[in-house]
């Protein structure tokens, strides 16, 4: 079973016990106020060795502190950093995983008020900002700078260094016509706008010598108008051979694309592959793919099929540092799956905060939590709702060893994020779903269908701790005309459940992640839809990359978005509202279906006075909110008790 997966490579003088890297992800944590590593990056990449992964990269390796990519990633630029990073080098090379740094300068991409690059053109989305061009001189420091940097990843220890040439960085930009308009020995001709790259490796080989393997990771595709494209990559690939480099990374896009780097759940799987694999048939050294590749199955049939050499994987072992593990045992369904959501993860780096994972609360805390002892009195644990939060809950008590009894008023478990996954593009949220079921099974969880929490249960199981996980339901505003209107009145989850049918014309009251997928929901069944958002932006708790993909859905001809609207009335066949100051009047309206706020579930919280159980409130039943705090909430309960 997954044989060619768990197959070794040969990689310039490196062998990789299998073909899975864990590619480099700026994670914004784990380094001191000089952005030398500590405790807590160490523990994060320990635990991922242990997980059994091949190869591993260290993300955002600055060569120069005018190129950080963000405030919190790891130096490469200054002696200083070499004896903490060899700590780490240390720790993970007893786990048998070949480990690298990948090597960068942010260019125009860079989070400093002050930014260069090849030409003073500013970065066409996400970061800000003017920039300047690079002078000359400042082009041969920052090769030195690159060299001077593997240099230090050598004297650490590291195995390999892989070089950042893609995803719109400097040498990307380099490359790129779009951004690079040169006229002198750097921009222009292919062989000038490539020319940093060969230069830069040129001066690492001769600062570490020859057989320090450089990998480097490149754009197949940029995905924007006058970008670098695969015919570039295709041309350049044979060239890199040739000079030494022991691998290609193949991915694409860059801040602006159309095809986004990290590309959310609606993105089909593999989205790159085929770049990589055109990239193949023109060398011999390995090729590495990326993009979406989750299942341990794809990864093996991309091997199989000759696609490409190896996969790397990024958010996956985020989710669950042991996917290489459980993968080569078979236990595929301990795996804990990364549900493409993009908001642990990219969101809240690019907003300049600590990394972490919606389905996996422990990212960045396994310096806290490597020691964490089982507790020695067992416990009785009553928990009431089995959506996320409640079985993340049970999960962790009975990890632990307590004895969990859930109780769940309906027939199946999952909650609202069950009903979330049946819109269009979303299905995998109902693959978080399918783990947490999983280990219900696996850990002897005892589940109760159509039961709901009352003093003869309570005093029937005589729990110590009784858990609320009972979640939330839509909240019913109160606006003139609403509930006097000849239009069917429905909520969001009567719509996407089923339970109600809507007309052809609806209006979608609520521009939030649920107003959005419910309007898409409608669309995709032929409803003309109008949405109206009372708040100023639309679907402010999704992350930026996930909306990206939804709103260019709800670009179809039968989709109308107004945002920052004041609604005056409703009348019997549609409503009268304001947005952007105009005044506006829809008729001919059968339906309104509301997807605003979420109101809490807290009735059984009335039990507590009467019985000695002690009761703790997590996820929608404390304040509804996204999957993020629901299952960090839950695990935090379990363990804190």
């Amino acid at each position: 079973m997954l044989s060619n997966l768990f197959s070794p490579i040969r990689i310039g003088n490196m062998t990789s016990k299998n073909r899975l890297l864990m590619s480099a992800m700026s994670i914004n944590f784990g380094v001191d106020e000089n952005c030398c590593v500590t405790d807590q990056l160490v523990e994060y990449f320990v635990e991922r060795a242990k997980g059994g992964v091949g190869m591993m990269l260290v993300g955002g390796g600055s060569v120069h502190p005018g190129g950080q990519e963000l405030p919190d990633l790891p130096q490469m630029y200054n002696d200083d950093c070499i004896p903490a990073l060899k700590k780490m080098v240390q720790r993970v090379k007893l786990h048998d995983t070949l480990f690298g740094v990948q090597l960068m300068h942010g260019g125009r991409q860079s989070y400093l008020p002050e930014k260069v690059a090849p030409s003073p053109i500013p970065a066409p989305a996400v970061v800000k900002g003017e920039v300047r061009a690079l002078e000359i001189d400042e082009i041969k420091e920052l090769i030195a700078c690159f060299g001077d940097s593997a240099r230090r990843c050598q004297e650490s220890g590291f195995d390999f260094v892989e070089l950042h040439g893609a995803h719109g960085y400097l040498i990307n930009q380099f490359m790129a016509p779009n951004c690079n308009i040169r006229t002198d020995e750097y921009g222009g001709a292919f062989e000038n706008r490539t020319r940093f790259l060969f230069e830069i490796i040129e001066d690492i080989q001769a600062k570490t010598g020859k057989d320090f393997p450089i990998g480097i990771r490149i754009n197949g595709n940029d995905y924007i108008e006058n970008g670098w494209e695969l015919k570039d990559t295709v041309r350049i690939a044979p060239e890199l051979e040739k000079v030494g480099v022991v691998y290609l990374h193949v991915s694409g896009g860059v801040y602006g694309s159309t095809e986004l780097t990290i590309p959310s759940m609606y993105t089909p799987h593999g989205c790159f592959v085929h770049l990589a694999e055109e990239v193949k048939k023109h060398v011999t050294i390995p090729v590495i793919t990326v993009g979406r590749i989750k299942y341990p199955d794809h990864a093996d049939q991309i091997i199989k099929e000759g696609k490409a050499d190896m996969v790397a994987l990024g958010r996956s072992f985020l989710a669950d540092p042991y996917y290489p593990e459980k993968a080569r045992k078979g236990e595929i369904s301990q795996i804990r799956p990364c549900v493409g959501c993009c908001l642990g993860c990219i969101h809240a780096v690019l907003a300049k905060e600590p990394g972490s994972c919606v389905v996996n609360p422990d990212v960045g805390r396994e310096y806290k939590l490597k020691d964490e002892k089982t507790p020695e009195k067992s416990l009785k644990i009553l928990v009431t709702g089995a959506g996320p939060a409640g079985m993340a809950a049970a999960r962790q008590f009975a990890l632990q060893g307590h004895q969990t009894i859930i109780c769940e008023k309906k027939q199946d478990t999952g909650g609202l994020l069950s009903l979330a996954s049946k819109a269009p593009g979303r299905g995998e949220l109902n693959d978080i779903l399918d783990f947490f079921r999983q280990e219900m099974d696996r850990l002897d969880v005892e589940i109760r269908y159509e039961t709901e929490l009352s003093l003869d249960l309570i005093n029937e199981i005589n729990p110590d701790k009784v858990i609320l996980a009972t979640g939330s339901m839509p909240d019913m505003p109160v606006i003139k005309g609403l509930f006097q209107t000849k239009m069917d009145l429905v909520t969001n989850v009567d719509v996407i459940s089923g339970k109600e049918q809507v007309g052809k014309n609806v209006i979608v009251l609520g521009g939030g992640m649920t107003g959005l997928i419910t309007a898409d929901f409608l669309a995709e069944q032929g409803k003309q839809v109008v949405v109206l958002n009372r708040k100023k932006s639309f679907a402010e708790e999704m992350s930026s990359n996930d909306r990206y993909y939804l709103r260019e859905r709800l670009k179809k001809g039968n989709v109308s978005l107004y945002k920052n609207v004041s609604v005056k009335l409703f009348t019997d066949d549609g409503a009268v509202f304001k947005a952007n100051g105009d005044e506006r009047t829809l008729t001919g309206f059968e339906s309104v279906v509301i997807s605003e706020k979420q109101s809490s579930i807290r009735d059984a919280k009335k039990f507590e006075k009467k019985v000695k159980a002690k009761f703790h409130l997590i996820g929608d039943a404390k304040s509804p909110r996204h999957l993020m705090y629901c299952i960090s909430e839950a695990e935090e309960i379990a363990r804190s008790i």
